[in-house]
């Protein structure tokens, strides 16, 4: 169901000639004009080349890219300079820099076969960044498209140039960027799936191709596994719909795990609000609002792809959301899986609800932390904005995921949990409400899910992580970077850096 396209990932440390279609160079934004940065060219052309930059009307500036004829000495048609942003004299380009300009530059010279990359790589880590940047810029879908006229095919072939390429760890440096790349872009495929395509049982369906060839056994819960075992979450906000819900357990677990770790995805195929409609206008994008779990599905099946020793389950909580004579009430009243009781004072507020029952069912295996991930609330965006996901909960997992994003190149913010915002969640009539204070709404959904986050053997409440990605998940506005319209595929790489992280501690 899923096909993605992937770049094919390799370096060079000389012999630019016959190579490529074009051969990319990074231009900076420097304080008092356009930089070219250092790059394979002969002194005598890049002296030449720089004293051009001004009159051809480059700037630097992320996401510029300007088309030359080729050198002779590049062996390529054409020579692209692309733009970096704004650098400082003495100061090495950051990692995220590399990759958004890489991407960038992918993204843009679709309709050629194989591309040159020549920025500044002073480290592994930053040819890491630019072979990562490539591979999500190299991302098209065209599934539902009857003819490919006017479509350029995105990059094949993406060839770093880096005096490290002689390095013996660079093949498990390309490799692991070409995962994790796959795995954001299958997130982004699956996000842009249009609901008629994907609902719950074909994103069941999905996973389990998806997983094909890899360590990980997938398990399904139809509708009436999900009723006889209490998921009264997943079936209230999932019974409205003719397309009947599911949760897929998706397990990593080899032999040698030193840890343990849960993540619980948000996955409503579409959300009409349910009784509580949401408005007419931008309901197409609430095809989005199953990102949380293709994030939490493909994190699982990068991990295993990369042979990581952790045990590592992801649940994915699918619904569609549909308003109907079979739909859940404002009013009426959950039982959750535990028995823990919900008052459902807005149906728009479905997806803490399906969540509970996946938190529910996670921390029943005692993992070391739960992360749980969702495009949860309206309240992010007017918080952190379209780009900025929130992260709530323990601490220690959320100071880890926060250093996490840093590294991945990733925008994460931690945010308080309130004890005041918990007495708004009281109802009259059940052990809780679904829907409290509305100021600082991101914060009390986070609030609502920790009420279901179990203990561990010793008693004491699971370390556990709340992200919000409503903004970030969905792009509607221009390409940049190595980001595409609609679906971004955000928070996999968090996730995967996460678990390096935490494993490296170990």
């Amino acid at each position: 169901m899923v096909k993605n396209t992937e770049i094919n990932l390799s370096t060079v440390s000389r012999g630019l000639k016959g190579t490529s279609d074009a051969v990319v160079i990074g231009v900076g934004q420097g304080t008092d004009g356009p930089v070219l940065l250092d790059n394979p060219l002969t002194a005598k052309s890049a002296e030449a080349l720089a004293d051009s930059l001004k009159p051809l009307g480059v700037t630097g500036a992320a996401d510029q890219l300007v088309r030359l004829p080729g050198l002779p000495e590049t062996g390529s048609g054409v020579l692209v300079l692309a733009g970096v942003g704004k650098v400082q004299a003495g100061k090495p380009l950051t990692g995220e820099s590399l990759r958004r300009a890489a991407g960038s530059a992918v993204r843009q010279l679709a309709g050629l076969g194989t591309v040159t990359l020549a920025f500044p790589t002073a480290s592994v880590e930053d040819v890491a960044a630019v072979a990562e940047g490539a591979a999500m810029g190299a991302y098209s879908f065209t599934e539902f498209r009857s003819s490919s006229d006017g479509l350029k095919d995105p990059v094949r072939n993406a060839v770093i140039f880096t005096e490290l390429a002689d390095r013996s760890d660079l093949g498990a440096v390309l490799k692991r960027a070409g995962l994790v790349a796959k795995a954001v872009n299958s997130t982004r495929s699956l996000v842009n799936t249009p609901p008629s395509h994907l609902y719950p049982e074909s994103f069941a369906e999905a996973a389990k191709d998806l997983a094909k060839g890899l360590p990980v056994k997938v398990t399904v819960w139809d509708e009436k596994r999900l009723e006889k075992e209490g998921f009264g979450g997943i079936m209230g906000v999932g019974k409205g719909s003719t397309r009947q819900p599911r949760l897929v357990k998706v397990e990593y677990s080899p032999a040698k795990a030193t840890r343990k770790i849960a993540l619980v995805g948000k996955g409503i195929t579409f959300d009409t609000g349910g009784i509580s409609i949401k408005p007419a206008l931008h309901m197409g994008d609430m095809k989005s609002d199953m990102a949380g779990a293709a994030v939490v599905l493909n994190t699982v099946l990068a991990l295993a792809g990369l042979g990581l020793p952790v045990k590592a389950t992801a649940w994915l909580c699918i619904a569609e959301n549909m308003p109907s004579g079979a739909a859940s009430r404002p009013a009426d009243v959950l039982t959750m899986l535990g028995g823990k009781t919900v008052e459902v004072l807005n149906t728009d507020a479905e997806g803490r609800l399906v969540m509970a029952d996946g938190i529910v069912a996670a921390s029943r295996e005692y993992p070391d932390a739960i992360i749980d991930v969702a495009t949860l609330t309206g309240a992010q965006l007017i918080a952190l904005g379209n780009r900025t996901a929130g992260v709530m909960g323990t601490e220690s997992v959320t100071g880890a995921l926060k250093a996490a994003a840093d590294r991945a190149g990733e925008l994460v913010w931690p945010m308080p949990l309130p004890e005041e915002l918990r007495p708004s969640l009281d109802s009259q009539v059940a052990d809780i409400a679904n829907i409290g204070e509305r100021h600082g709404g991101m914060m009390t959904a986070a609030v609502f899910l920790r009420e279901f986050v179990g203990k561990d053997k010793a008693g004491e409440q699971i370390p556990w992580a709340h992200i919000d990605i409503a903004g970030p998940s969905f792009n509607n506005g221009s390409p940049y970077g190595y980001t595409h319209k609609q679906g971004t595929g955000c928070t996999v790489r968090t996730l995967v850096a996460y678990v390096e992280d935490i494993l490296a501690a170990a």
